[in-house]
């Protein structure tokens, strides 16, 4: 099945490599109006298929999207010295306005994964830009700050990741919100899984957590610049989830009538992703200081979303 990457810079070519290393897809096109980068991600990644799986990797224009099931979108421009963020996102949303156009002219069919910052308010634009049903755009949302969560949570109780069952909401941004009250580890509340084994997980290391989840983009920006590794794996398992129909539950970023009175919103719930996109929406259990926090961030999102021009 054919995958699409709008924009192959760190994180559109970081997709790809996951994708084949992983195997999702039989084809991957990289488009990118710098035809010479896209050339150079398709020939890097290509070389990297005979230790992994077997997937056709090549860079091309627009038309090469036709027939893709899903176009990731990478795209975008940086912020100026100076420049507001509302200004910034009103560039993007031009860049969006090129990007989608071409994108849907080829693939009308495609569902459209983005992966651009700031990412609810591009999945809002995009949603809007594109005219397609808010199910079939969907944005990475918090599937990074999730992992991170549950990285983290991993290791402070000494289990798998993948053992751990809890969720970011809200932006991919500083006002996330983590879920704790509805938390898991295996088929325990994570708060007395933690107090059983011995390593509490008390205010102060909910906290601790909380805020490294929150910071880690800066720590790794700080270091080196971007991020890059995390958030393309991530991309790659939805990408997964659409073609392969899992039907998986991830936190993803979507276009929503309401959330907690906040009306025509993108931003990221638990959410059952397939083949047609985003079969449905779930709702966690949440306290009254996580409902109150996640109402704050769709507050937050909508002060941008809401000034944009279409």
């Amino acid at each position: 099945m054919k995958i699409g990457i709008v924009g192959t810079g760190m994180v559109g070519s970081a997709a790809g490599y996951a994708m084949a290393l992983l195997g999702v897809g039989t084809d991957i096109v990289l488009v990118d109006a710098n035809h010479a980068l896209a050339r150079a991600q398709a020939q890097d990644i290509s070389h990297a298929t005979p230790f992994a799986t077997t997937i056709g990797i090549h860079a091309g224009d627009y038309s090469d999207l036709e027939g893709a099931a899903v176009v990731i979108i990478a795209a975008g421009i940086s912020q100026k010295p100076g420049e507001d963020r509302l200004a910034l996102l009103e560039r993007n949303v031009e860049v969006f306005r090129s990007v989608i156009s071409g994108v849907m002219t080829a693939a009308p069919e495609a569902i459209l994964l983005i992966a651009s910052n700031p990412l609810d308010v591009m999945t809002f634009a995009a949603q809007r830009i594109s005219g397609l049903p808010p199910e079939r755009v969907i944005g990475s949302g918090t599937i990074l700050d999730t992992a991170r969560l549950r990285s983290l949570l991993g290791d402070h109780l000494g289990i798998a990741p993948n053992s751990v069952h809890a969720y970011v909401l809200g932006e991919h941004g500083d006002s996330e919100v983590p879920v704790w009250s509805s938390a898991m580890a295996g088929s325990v509340p994570i708060v007395s899984f933690a107090k059983q084994i011995g390593r509490p997980l008390d205010e102060a290391a909910r906290t601790s957590i909380a805020a490294q989840v929150k910071g880690a983009a800066y720590t790794i920006i700080e270091g080196k610049g971007a991020t890059w590794y995390g958030i393309g794996a991530g991309l790659a398992c939805i990408v997964r989830a659409i073609i392969d129909d899992e039907r998986a539950v991830l936190s993803v970023s979507q276009v929503t009538a309401e959330i907690e009175g906040v009306k025509d919103i993108a931003l990221s719930l638990p959410r059952i992703v397939g083949r047609e996109g985003i079969i449905a929406t779930l709702m966690p259990d949440l306290d009254e200081t996580e409902r109150a926090a996640l109402k704050h961030s769709a507050e937050v999102i909508s002060g941008f979303s809401s000034k944009l021009r279409f």
